[in-house]
């Protein structure tokens, strides 16, 4: 069985992915704008969300539709543990919980996979298809903007199982076709997959605030430094 499930995954969330392009905290980032505490937020937020989905994932593994997206080599909790301990240190667990839309996203994962597990599929092609595709380019872009070295914070990006990214992505969209599901189910997948862009959207919102803020306090400092310098060289001249 085709559904072309794949091409209507693209096709059905592109007006979902541009709108996600163009928030503004994911504008900055990709300017090279990122401030820590509010990065160090989101990779909290993922760490449950992901947490959430491999979980679900792996629960329903045997399921005629769910097997054919279960790749463990693409899991990220693991990755995201590691981040966490370099951005909090060793006592994380203690430290982090979900925001308002991070945990609304958990509670929707978890709520589809009690109900309608097919669904699952919109949240795994979501993520793991963005994560594969810009990967690269986003750890470079967190490095140079947070002064990271190679290897510190930026674990989440490396998919140490995947050899070959493009191939991968080729496999996930050849099991995405073959999977048993007809047209009404095809399209319940990619309604929950642009719903699940809707969620990360509201967790990029909720950190718009303390980026904005962050940067409004760097522009601050940087004016004050500035007046300062300026003083001093007028008493100097005086």
């Amino acid at each position: 069985m085709s559904s072309n499930l794949a091409t209507k995954l693209r096709e059905g969330t592109k007006k979902a992915h541009t709108a996600a392009e163009n928030m503004g905290f994911v504008r900055c980032f990709l300017r090279g704008v990122v401030e820590k505490n509010s990065y160090r937020k989101l990779v909290a937020n993922f760490y449950f969300v992901y947490t959430a989905m491999e979980e679900e994932l792996e629960r329903h593994k045997d399921h005629p539709v769910i097997s054919k997206v279960y790749f463990p080599e693409l899991h990220r909790k693991a990755t995201l543990e590691e981040d966490l301990t370099f951005y909090f240190g060793s006592n994380w667990r203690e430290q982090v919980a979900p925001t308002e839309f991070g945990q609304a996203y958990v509670d929707r994962i978890r709520e589809v996979s009690n109900t309608q597990p097919e669904l699952l599929v919109g949240h795994s092609y979501t993520r793991y298809i963005g994560d594969l595709s810009g990967g690269q380019i986003l750890k470079g872009i967190a490095q140079r903007a947070m002064n990271l070295s190679e290897g510190e914070g930026t674990a989440f990006y490396e998919f140490a199982d995947i050899s070959d990214e493009k191939a991968f992505k080729d496999k996930y969209r050849q099991n995405l076709d073959e999977a048993p599901v007809d047209e009404a189910m095809a399209d319940l997948i990619v309604e929950e997959a642009n719903d699940a862009f809707g969620l990360n959207m509201k967790m990029f919102q909720e950190l718009e605030g303390n980026l904005i803020k962050a940067i409004g306090q760097m522009l601050f400092n940087t004016l004050t430094s500035r007046r300062r310098r300026g003083s001093t060289e007028l008493a100097t001249a005086d």
